[in-house]
């Protein structure tokens, strides 16, 4: 088993959906951010986004089943490592297609990892959350004022 930071997060990423590969490099207590802390409105379209403390293995698992079932996965490539500690980052692409409408999406991510004694201890998995909500949009639109200077305009997506 590895104990290098940066090889136990290439470790878990090689295992997403392999919960018994997953537990021998993820603590049972292990806590998983996915793309926020907590949005209720995203959740409504990505049921597993949130904080999932303490939640171990089985909560990254989960996620990445999850987001199996609801896209075709074009390509996950993880291009950029960084480790430092215990602390590793890594960048990457992904582009999934909705099994629903048949939208295609491409998303940068990021990821924070912490790993402690050879095993993942935290990990945040951030993506373009508007892009892979988005590729669920079968309809309608937003009026947004986001610019203080700024009118509203209209995001048909």
């Amino acid at each position: 088993m590895a104990t290098d930071a940066v090889e136990v997060v290439k470790q878990v990423l090689a295992s997403t959906t392999n919960l018994e590969a997953m537990a021998k490099v993820v603590t049972p207590d292990a806590t998983y951010v996915s793309v926020a802390f907590d949005n209720p409105e995203l959740k409504k379209v990505l049921p597993w986004v949130g904080t999932h403390p303490e939640a171990g293995p089985a909560a990254i698992c989960s996620t990445f089943g999850g987001v199996g079932r609801f896209w075709e996965i074009k390509e996950f490539q993880p291009q950029t490592f960084f480790g430092s500690g215990e602390d590793v980052a890594v960048f990457g692409s992904m582009t999934y297609t909705s099994r629903t409408i048949g939208k295609t999406m491409t998303s940068p991510f990021g990821i924070h990892a912490k790993v402690q004694n050879g095993k993942l201890t935290y990990m945040m998995f951030l993506e373009d959350s508007f892009a892979t909500a988005g590729s669920f949009r079968s309809g309608g639109s937003w009026t947004v004022r986001s610019d203080p200077e700024g009118g509203e305009v209209v995001v048909q997506y």
